[in-house]
């Protein structure tokens, strides 16, 4: 299986697991509260500190509802809520610095070409892809032609989506590829995870695998470990209690250490499956492994299927980007492509699709950022 590198670390079997704290947007959306995630993140020993960069207008409509996990939290649509945390380009530069000179490695996963084009700017040494994107074939060309090494999150996706989108980003010139696999809801329960599909992925692909944690807790972040994922990605927060749609499922900063001291004890014995239990309760003389999780190791391996679970199929819509008008369109309009852009709204059409839309007319009028479906063009 092939081997890659993220600034100085190699990735693949036999290498120390890549280690990222998903900081993402608990840092409120204030660039100082950033800071001191960073900090916390070097001081739990992780190897990556991992941030959103995105336009708000450029990625959601506002009429689009929040996910239930979200709802939570805040009564807001998307576009409020993503708008209160969205940080400038100023505050990247500023982390990205403040990162360097930590020594850690600073990363972002970047939505859409400009944000995209600015984070390579800021001398990434890898992209990271949320699920969201995945179905995005656009964008995960887009990021391909960069020619870095791609972290590819699959959430939500079945097996055949995961496959479309490897196919995409190969088409594109690049073979730099990491697949985590990953269950899109906060928190994820027990019977969600479905860590058996983490190595259908590996089977599937002979790619780097790894595991994007949103469970509760250190536990299956470690299992996860212990069954060969060579990247391992959580979210960080300062305070559990603060106010945000991701702080609850998130590990506090002597959790995150915890975590990181559990998964440096199991990376160096990959284990079968029938030796889990055993492997975890020596881990657990070292690192708190809960009870309950040891009595419950087969409900978390789950099914090897690489499906969307119940839950998320609640969240697909409202989660993954869909074309939309980019400007108003009139009637018998013959549709190009700077009229469309693709973004959160709710359903339509997925963005593999554009190729379809683009040359048609359009039977009525369509709305900026109304959904574009067939029925809307002449065929």
């Amino acid at each position: 299986m092939k081997k890659l590198k993220i600034a100085d670390k190699v990735i693949g079997e036999g290498e120390p697991c890549f280690i990222i704290a998903e900081a993402g947007v608990n840092h409120n959306g204030n660039v100082e509260l950033a800071e001191k995630l960073i900090d916390a993140a070097k001081e739990a020993g992780v190897d990556a500190v991992k941030f959103q960069t995105w336009k708000t207008e450029e990625i959601v409509t506002k009429k689009v509802s929040t996910p239930e996990y979200q709802k939570k939290s805040s009564g807001e649509s998307q576009y409020e809520l993503l708008k209160k945390l969205e940080l400038s380009e100023k505050d990247f530069e500023r982390l990205a610095e403040y990162a360097r000179s930590a020594k850690i490695i600073f990363l972002s996963t970047p939505e859409g070409e400009s944000c995209t084009d600015f984070v390579d700017r800021l001398n990434v040494p890898a992209f990271k892809i949320g699920s969201a994107d995945l179905t995005n074939h656009l964008h995960l060309a887009y990021v391909a032609r960069k020619r870095k090494p791609i972290i590819l999150s699959t959430g939500m996706a079945t097996l055949e989506e995961v496959r479309e989108a490897v196919k995409v980003i190969k088409n594109a010139g690049n073979n730099k590829i990491i697949l985590l696999h990953c269950t899109s809801n906060y928190p994820v329960k027990w019977r969600d995870v479905n860590l058996r599909a983490m190595l259908t992925l590996k089977r599937e692909f002979e790619l780097p695998v790894g595991y994007s944690d949103h469970t509760i807790g250190i536990d299956v972040s470690i299992m996860a470990a212990l069954l060969g994922a060579r990247v391992i990605e959580k979210h960080l927060t300062l305070d559990k209690n603060l106010p945000g749609p991701d702080h609850k499922a998130s590990l506090d900063p002597n959790e995150f250490g915890e975590m990181v001291k559990g998964i440096r004890s199991a990376e160096k014995d990959i284990v079968v499956e029938g030796m889990l239990g055993e492997k975890l309760l020596e881990i657990s003389r070292k690192v708190p492994i809960e009870r309950e999780v040891l009595e419950n190791i087969e409900k978390i391996l789950g099914r090897p299927e690489k499906k969307p679970t119940k839950s998320e199929k609640e969240i697909i819509k409202l989660a993954r980007k869909y074309i939309v008008a980019g400007k108003d369109i009139q009637k018998g309009d013959v549709i190009a492509a700077d009229m469309l852009c693709v973004k959160r709204s709710g359903g339509g059409l997925e963005p593999k699709y554009l190729d379809k839309i683009i040359g048609k007319r359009a039977k009525s009028g369509i709305r900026k950022d109304e959904p574009i479906t067939f029925e809307k063009v002449v065929k």
